[in-house]
C-alpha cells in the first residue's frame, strides 16, 4: 500500500449556532479566528445577505478544528458581531447553479445536524492529491478527483489567500448525503499548504498551550468493525494495530482511533455515541497538560480522565464532541 497520506488535516465539529459554538471554543481556551459568512445576492439586483454555510478555525502549524453552522435566513441576531462578511461576485447567468450548490451544502450540514450536533467531518493530509486520487482510483475507492478552492487567511503580512486541492471521499454514501460523505460523516484527503504560509498563520498562540491535532476517534457497531477497519487501511495506506479494545492507524505524530460502542467507555469513560456509526472525540497535543486542566477547571468545566491517562471535556459539556488534551513529549509544532 502507498504512504501518501501522512496527518490529520482537520476535523469539523457542527454546531446549530455559531455564537455558542464560539463561545464554547473560547472558554476551552482557543484563539478561534471571526467566522466567514459568505454573502450572496439572491437575485440579479438585490442586496446580498448571508447566506450558506459559516465556518471558523483554531489553527495550529499542521493543521486546525474547523467549526461549521448553516446560516438561518431572515436571523441576523445570530450573526456574530466579529463576523467576516464575504461577498461572493458571479455573473448573473452563475447565479442559479452557484446558489444551488451551496444550498446542497447546506442541506448536507442540516442533515448532520438532524444526525447530532458535534463532529461530522474528516480530513487527512496528503503531499501529492494527484497520486492520493490514483492510488484511490487502483484501489477501488470512490472519489470525486482532484478539486481546488480558494480561501482567504489572516497572516502576519496581512490577508492572502490560500490554494487547496483535494479530493472528496464517497464510500458507501446514505442515500441523499452525497459525494464525500461515508456513513460516518465527511471524508476527505487535502493537500499540505506551503511552509511559507502555514508558517505566517496567525492565531495560533492558544491559551490553553494546543499545538497540534492528533488523533480523531471514530465509534462504530462491534459487528461493523471488521469493514471499517479495512475500509480505513485502504484510505490510508497503511494497516491498524491493536491498542486495548480500539483499532489505531499511526500517521505521522498522529492517529486515526477506531472502537466498537461497547468499547468506548473503556477508552473514554462515560462517553457514549450519539449514533452509529460517529466521530465521537479528537484529541490536540498540549505542551502541560496541568496548564491546559487549569484553564478548563477555572472556565467551570467537568474533565475525566481517559484509559490512558489524558484529560478530556466530555461530549455533554462540549456541544456533541468529546475533546481530549493530550502532553505529548516531543510533540511536532512545526
Amino acid at each position: 500500500m502507498g504512504r501518501d497520506i501522512d496527518h490529520l488535516h482537520h476535523v469539523g465539529h457542527v454546531v446549530s449556532d455559531m455564537n455558542e459554538g464560539l463561545e464554547l471554543y473560547r472558554r476551552l481556551g482557543f484563539r478561534i479566528t471571526p467566522p466567514a459568512y459568505p454573502m450572496l445576492s439572491p437575485r440579479e439586483g438585490e442586496p446580498p445577505r448571508p447566506f450558506g454555510a459559516a465556518n471558523t478555525h483554531a489553527n495550529f502549524r499542521r493543521n486546525f478544528v474547523e467549526l461549521v453552522s448553516c446560516v438561518r435566513d431572515g436571523d441576523p441576531e445570530r450573526i456574530p458581531s466579529d463576523a467576516k462578511l464575504i461577498p461572493i461576485q458571479a455573473p448573473p447567468e452563475h447565479l442559479p447553479r452557484l446558489t444551488e450548490a451551496i444550498r446542497s451544502t447546506v442541506a448536507k450540514i442540516a442533515a448532520c445536524l438532524a444526525r447530532f450536533q458535534g463532529l461530522h467531518i474528516l480530513v487527512f493530509k496528503t503531499p501529492d492529491a494527484d497520486a492520493a486520487a490514483g492510488r484511490l482510483s487502483a484501489e477501488g475507492v470512490r472519489h470525486g478527483g482532484v478539486s481546488a478552492v480558494r480561501r482567504p487567511v489572516d497572516t502576519a503580512q496581512g490577508p492572502r489567500v490560500e490554494a487547496l486541492r483535494f479530493v472528496e471521499l464517497d464510500s458507501g454514501a446514505p442515500e441523499g448525503v452525497g459525494s464525500g460523505h461515508a456513513p460516518e460523516g465527511r471524508l476527505a484527503i487535502a493537500e499540505n499548504p506551503t511552509a511559507e504560509l502555514l508558517e505566517a498563520r496567525l492565531h495560533m498562540d492558544h491559551p490553553n498551550g494546543a499545538v497540534d491535532l492528533v488523533d480523531a476517534v471514530l465509534c462504530v457497531a462491534r459487528a461493523a468493525l471488521p469493514d471499517v477497519e479495512r475500509r480505513y487501511a485502504t484510505y490510508l495506506g497503511r494497516p491498524a494495530r491493536a491498542d486495548g479494545p480500539a483499532r489505531v492507524f499511526d500517521l505521522d505524530g498522529s492517529r486515526v482511533t477506531l472502537v466498537a460502542d461497547t468499547d468506548l467507555k473503556a477508552i473514554l469513560p462515560g462517553e457514549r455515541a450519539p449514533a452509529l456509526p460517529a466521530f465521537v472525540a479528537y484529541a490536540v497535543a498540549v505542551r502541560d497538560a496541568s496548564a491546559a486542566r487549569k484553564i478548563l477547571e477555572e472556565n467551570g468545566f467537568p474533565l475525566r480522565v481517559s484509559a490512558s491517562g489524558d484529560i478530556f471535556v466530555p461530549a455533554a459539556a462540549a456541544l456533541g464532541a468529546a475533546i481530549v488534551f493530550r502532553e505529548v513529549e516531543g510533540v511536532k509544532a512545526g
